[in-house]
């Protein structure tokens, strides 16, 4: 089972990954994940790389797609990919998504979480994450059972420093500007039946969300 999750930042795509790829164990591929750990797990990359990775943490600017690629080719290469796997928020260009193809990666499923800006906001100004394993909490609508700790490992939890209204409206608007132009892609892909489309209301809670998504992801 290979699935794509699309939707702008705060759609919930994140949480649902976790419980999905839990659900089918497969490996859930998160992008933002793959680049947070890459500063402080490969120290010695090139100075230009970690600066655009910085930037694009600091502003909502998207990271060059060339390295992005990379990093995706990689991990999908790795034996635990072998039965399928889950990409979270990839490909976020119209290249990406071609590069996808020239390189014979292809999905069952492309599923867009469909939420409103306002929403999207509140959910990320109020949302903390574990970095190492990249669960995701809320302050309001998903708290962890202590405050601030992380329900596995009871280790502390962060803010990402582009969680704040400014940044988030600028992601908003890369989303809108490069991401949407997928969505007409996959779509387009879907008329050949080889990959299944489909768009889910994210603005309900996760346990109706989930249900949906079981629903929908049945192999044929």
């Amino acid at each position: 089972m290979r699935i794509i999750f699309l939707g702008p930042p705060g759609s919930g795509k994140g949480t649902q990954a976790h419980l999905i790829s839990s659900k089918y164990n497969i490996p859930n591929i998160s992008t933002g994940m793959m680049l947070r750990q890459s500063l402080t797990k490969s120290p010695h990359q090139s100075h230009n790389i970690q600066k655009n990775i910085i930037n694009a943490m600091h502003t909502g600017n998207l990271v060059n797609d060339a390295f992005i690629v990379q990093l995706i080719n990689t991990r999908i290469n790795k034996n635990d990919c072998c039965n399928g796997f889950l990409l979270d928020g990839f490909p976020r260009t119209i290249l990406q998504a071609e590069f996808m193809k020239k390189y014979k990666i292809f999905v069952n499923y492309v599923i867009e979480f469909v939420i409103s800006d306002s929403i999207v906001i509140d959910r990320i100004t109020g949302r903390r994450i574990h970095i190492d394993s990249g669960r995701t909490y809320h302050i309001q609508f998903n708290p962890p059972k202590i405050c601030g700790l992380d329900d596995i490992t009871g280790e502390s939890l962060t803010t990402r420093k582009d969680d704040c209204e400014q940044a988030i409206r600028k992601r908003l608007n890369n989303y809108y500007q490069h991401t949407e132009p997928v969505l007409d892609y996959y779509r387009n892909e879907s008329k050949s039946k080889k990959t299944q489309y489909f768009s889910i209301n994210g603005n309900r809670k996760i346990t109706e969300i989930y249900e949906e998504l079981i629903s929908l992801l049945i192999e044929k």
